[in-house]
């Protein structure tokens, strides 16, 4: 039996079949797994080795049922965000390899992504977060835990890799892959800070309580659930987070900072990219993907669908930077929004205002007495960038130039009218559930619901 509507489903979306999880997250070895529309149960095997196997039967059997015809595929696994769990083999190769230290490993990636020339060489690395402390700085068994999370990342991402490979190889091997067209979209908005300060192995993002050292201590005596199927949040410390963020400030959440909006592309097509393995840095955003494929395939986009007529497709193809490095990027204008981190880009300025209290100020006052301010997003204080000159915000320039930050503040409100962000929310508006509040629990917050849920026999409504 299933119960619809399945509108907002991926095949409710356009896509023929879906393979996968609709959550935010979902443990690697016990998937909350979905095929088409309907919960399966899963068979042991990591999501990872599952999607690929169904992704290869997906091209295998549309090439058979119709040779030659194009397909789409969207191969979306559930790494490397939480939970972090993989198998020891992939592991071990990084056994001892971060020992170092996240402040070490910083100008490491640095350095190395200047040889690589996709940083300028006179780029510098923003200072260390106030909240992470210094690497010499931790105790012997700070550095084993912390090291061990970092390792356990590694081998996840290396495996997603792996399994990647055997789309790729699939499509060698079948005589498509020449004449494929392959992104590769390498992150989740920067790197996770909901590891928290410690890491996180099975404590939840809710989690309340308990202070930074017994969180500490439980990781500690629990080291060895660090990666395994146990490991059901398993997710790395904050140090680790502005490490693999490297060069930028900040992390995932933050629509304020490069940090938090970021990320690497790949773009992979032998019979149409002549430059193999060029670097190219025009400004671009997720929303290019469509229209750039479309440009690339020679497919103009229908105005009706079944009926429907079709709203416009946001983004710019940058087909053109494909062959010329110096093309103009098309994509002039972007705003940034999430739980009140704001910001807006237009032709290489930025503005951007960090929203306070945070998620960790926020989370910090749960089942205490020590409440976070008020929010006011009136008093949330705006910075501006020349990107540039200054790729990754480290030169304020608000104060020399006021007129441009006015400007922009302008174009922000401007954006986030014409595309329904109004009215704002934030992280206080989420744990006081004043949104996504059906009544049923009226007046009580995200704190109650889980003392609530975790008294015997207590459920979360």
């Amino acid at each position: 039996m299933r119960c619809g509507p399945f509108d907002r489903w991926p095949t409710g979306k356009g896509f023929d079949h879906f393979y996968g999880f609709l959550g935010s997250q979902t443990d690697q070895y016990n998937p909350d797994l979905v095929e088409d529309q309907v919960h399966i149960k899963p068979d042991g095997r990591h999501l990872n080795e599952l999607i690929t196997d169904k992704a290869i039967s997906y091209i295998q059997k549309q090439q058979k049922a119709a040779p030659g015809k194009p397909f789409f595929l969207y191969y979306a696994p559930g790494a490397v965000h939480a939970p972090h769990q993989v198998a020891e083999k992939w592991v071990e190769p990084y056994k001892g390899k971060f020992d170092e230290g996240w402040d070490v490993y910083r100008e490491k990636v640095l350095a190395n992504q200047k040889k690589l020339g996709i940083f300028p060489q006179n780029a510098g690395l923003p200072d260390r977060n106030a909240l992470i402390t210094e690497w010499k700085k931790l105790t012997p068994d700070q550095k084993k835990v912390y090291a061990r999370f970092m390792e356990v990342y590694a081998g996840f991402l290396t495996y997603t890799d792996y399994e990647i490979g055997r789309v790729v190889d699939y499509l060698k091997q079948s005589g498509q892959l020449d004449n494929t067209l392959i992104f590769v979209a390498i992150g989740d908005n920067g790197a996770s800070k909901e590891g928290t300060l410690q890491g996180t192995i099975n404590q939840s993002l809710f989690a309340q309580g308990k202070t930074d050292e017994e969180n500490f201590q439980s990781n500690l005596n629990n080291i060895g659930e660090i990666g395994t199927a146990k490991g059901l949040n398993t997710n790395y410390p904050l140090g680790w987070a502005q490490a693999t963020n490297a060069p930028f400030k900040n992390w995932k959440q933050d629509a304020h900072s490069e940090g938090g909006t970021r990320n690497p592309l790949i773009v992979f097509y032998p019979n149409g990219i002549k430059d193999k393995g060029g670097i190219r840095n025009q400004y671009s955003h997720v929303t290019d993907l469509l229209p750039t494929t479309l440009a690339i395939a020679g497919i103009k986009a229908p105005e009706y669908i079944k009926g429907i007529k079709q709203d416009i497709i946001q983004g710019s193809s940058f087909q053109a930077s494909l062959d010329n490095p110096k093309a103009e990027s098309l994509h002039k204008v972007q705003y940034y929004y999430i739980f009140g981190n704001r910001a807006i880009y237009k032709d290489g300025w930025k503005a951007s205002a960090a929203h306070l209290p945070d998620s960790f100020a926020v989370k910090k006052s749960l089942g205490s007495n020590e409440k976070p301010a008020p929010s006011n997003f009136d008093t949330d204080v705006w910075e501006l960038y020349n990107l540039n000159e200054d790729f990754n915000e480290r030169n304020n320039l608000a104060k020399k130039y006021p007129e441009k930050l006015a400007e922009l503040q302008k174009l922000f409100d401007e954006q986030a009218k014409e595309n329904n962000v109004y009215p704002l929310i934030d992280w206080q508006d989420v744990y006081n559930r004043r949104i996504h509040n059906t009544g049923a629990d009226k007046g009580k917050t995200v704190s109650d619901l889980i003392k609530q849920a975790t008294k015997p026999g207590g459920t979360n409504n």
